[in-house]
């Protein structure tokens, strides 16, 4: 074989074997799977209280598999449901994600914001999210107007029962009497975070205290282990979408870091339950369940809910 044609052949296998991994990329994307998690967090002599996380659901009107998908998570029978936000892919995504989320609103639940809750989404440059910050030169700033219908959300699922954690903080009374502590933020990716200060004790009658923010950037953390959060939830950073078997996610696309991009960890320090960790509290970080449509793809990061197990220490 002539150098000419070898380099022809060896050109055609490359996009033979692109195509290929965009095309399994792009089925992954719709792979959803529900990770197991237990988390020792409750005090001795608690029984087991469980809590199904979602996020970045990413939803569109076509993605009926979703809807369906979702709807399904109702049948887990959760304590407790905590949405962490973009939740919205599209500009008439509302009234399928509420078709979505409607089983889950039997269950008590609370949840806050995303950025792809306020504005809807536009092709970017992939290669932005290598980058420092991938918002871009203008930061946070969006410049155009917000155009999804977050406070219509915000409405339909605090009619439903579910409590509004955006810059608040609350309680949630679980169906066996239970009480749990909850604190939130707006989405720290837009910068809209404006923690909100304690003017009570804690109630010692609490099982749990959690801190629910969307995108999981250190000073969120630091601000909810400092207020004595002892589970933190967060999504947002797709567990890194786009992975390298064996190395992991290459981006958080926030600050950070790549080990925590997805699962259940430690913060600041290791996880609490090695002896590396003590004085950390618990983060659990949601993969999420979409992706932008305009990057429709997934490697090696399976979309996920997560139902966790929070047991006796």
């Amino acid at each position: 074989m002539s150098a000419g044609r070898a380099l022809a052949a060896t050109f055609a296998a490359g996009v033979a074997v692109g195509a290929a991994g965009l095309a399994y990329a792009h089925w992954e994307a719709s792979q959803y799977r529900l990770r197991r998690e237990t988390v020792p967090v409750l005090a001795p002599g608690q029984p087991d209280l469980t809590i199904l996380h979602l996020s970045d659901l990413h939803l569109t009107p076509a993605q009926r598999d979703k809807v369906e998908w979702v709807r399904s998570l109702a049948d887990l029978e959760p304590d407790l449901v905590v949405d962490t936000g973009d939740n919205m892919a599209h500009l008439r995504a509302l009234p399928p994600l509420l078709e979505a989320l409607g089983p889950l609103t039997r269950f008590p639940g609370a949840f806050v914001m995303g950025s792809n809750d306020y504005f809807s989404p536009r092709m970017k440059n992939p290669a932005r999210y290598l980058t420092k910050d991938s918002r871009g030169p203008d930061g946070p700033r969006i410049g155009r107007p917000r155009d999804l219908p977050a406070d219509d959300l915000a409405r339909e699922l605090t009619r439903a029962g579910w409590v509004d954690l955006d810059n608040r903080r609350d309680t949630i009374t679980l169906p066996d009497g239970r009480l749990v502590e909850l604190v939130g933020v707006d989405d720290p990716h837009l910068e809209l975070d404006r923690f909100p200060e304690r003017v009570t004790e804690p109630d010692p009658t609490s099982v749990l205290r959690l801190g629910v923010a969307h995108a999981p950037y250190r000073r969120v953390l630091d601000d909810m282990y400092d207020d004595g959060a002892e589970l933190i939830l967060a999504g947002h950073t797709h567990g890194g979408q786009l992975c390298v078997p064996g190395l992991g996610a290459l981006v958080t696309n926030c600050d950070l870091d790549r080990a925590r991009a997805k699962g259940v960890h430690g913060w600041p320090g290791a996880r609490p339950d090695t002896p590396e960790g003590a004085g950390s509290t618990w983060l659990e970080v949601c993969g999420g369940l979409g992706t932008n449509p305009y990057t429709p793809f997934r490697f090696a990061c399976r979309p996920e809910a997560v139902l966790l197990t929070l047991t006796a220490r």
